[in-house]
């Protein structure tokens, strides 16, 4: 019988409970806490949760790694697991990125609709009408996303839904889909940012995107635009954003993500105007987690048959 240690038991005993009625050919046992990992790794076949260097080292029979999240660059701190081709790893592909999607228009529509300047409004009980000059519709705007992967699409289908114009690029070949105009190479990433009213980051982070979003990029954006960073800390660069929010090039910007996370207090990020920060939850919601556990358990199922694992990661590209 396969066994399988789940580090990251999202949502509780009950879940767990429920796979093993489910899978009968699996054991499924739970960590009682991260320092136990290193005790009761060594003879399991599967995992649910990231892995560090001497979490993987004394694993000595992993076959597979299912990532709680749809990023797994903590991939890069395991050289050892990129090189070995017998541990397959999986992710959470799609589980994230519908409430993300929803995450970044719930920032948009803040600032185009003036959200924060009448919630002071109504903190004074003060009626205020006609006195926000800056509201917009995003009807017509365009928006650029980085990166076309699930949540670039889940992105894309909802500016459909505002009648906006879409534009992509990503590392990848990708087809046009969910109503984009064109999906360009990463080459063509500074046309980009010269379209885009809002520039949307979904990639990933990688060596390759790390920096991504500099201040060339930045300064190319038009005036008026926002940014929205969904994905990854680390693709926009932080002082360059800051310097266009305290110019007023940029008419705001929202970060669900950072370079460093936790965000540490006195950082200047913290006092930027129109700026948004959330503290990356935006992938949070029981929808997410549905869909966590369905991904979990469809892969669950099939490694118990011996079948191909979906959403298997290219651990060199590190998506």
């Amino acid at each position: 019988m396969a066994k399988v240690l789940v580090i990251t038991p999202f949502g509780g005993e009950g879940r767990v409970a429920e796979l093993q009625s489910k899978h009968p050919g699996v054991e499924l046992v739970v960590a009682e806490s991260r320092d136990t990992v290193l005790d009761q790794i060594g003879d399991v076949d599967g995992v649910f949760g990231g892995l560090s260097p001497m979490e993987f080292a004394a694993a000595e029979q992993l076959r597979w790694i299912q990532s709680s999240s749809a990023g797994v660059e903590w991939l890069r701190d395991v050289p050892a697991l990129v090189n070995r081709d017998d541990v397959v790893v999986t992710n959470m592909r799609g589980a994230h990125a519908a409430t993300i999607a929803e995450h970044l228009f719930a920032m948009l529509l803040a600032f185009t609709r003036g959200l924060p300047e009448f919630a002071v409004f109504q903190q004074r009980e003060h009626w205020g009408r006609g006195e926000v000059g800056s509201l917009r519709a995003i009807k017509d705007m365009t928006i650029g996303i980085v990166g076309f992967g699930n949540i670039g699409r889940a992105i894309a289908r909802r500016a459909n839904g505002f009648e906006m114009r879409v534009l992509a690029v990503d590392a990848q070949p990708v087809p046009a889909s969910d109503g984009v105009g064109e999906v360009w190479p990463l080459s063509r990433l500074d046309d980009l940012c010269r379209e885009a009213d809002v520039l949307a980051i979904a990639a990933p982070i990688t060596p390759e995107t790390t920096g991504l979003i500099g201040p060339a990029q930045v300064a190319l954006l038009k005036r008026g635009s926002y940014v929205m960073a969904m994905s990854r800390g680390g693709i926009v660069d932080e002082p360059a954003l800051i310097q266009a929010l305290e110019s007023g090039k940029l008419a705001g910007a929202g970060l669900d993500v950072t370079r460093v996370e936790p965000l540490p207090a006195g950082d200047p990020l913290w006092k930027a105007p129109n700026l948004i920060i959330t503290p990356h939850d935006s992938a949070l919601s029981s929808l997410t987690f549905d869909l966590v556990w369905s991904i979990f358990d469809e892969n669950l199922g099939r490694f118990e048959r011996g079948e191909p694992l979906v959403n298997v990661v290219d651990k060199r590209l590190g998506y």
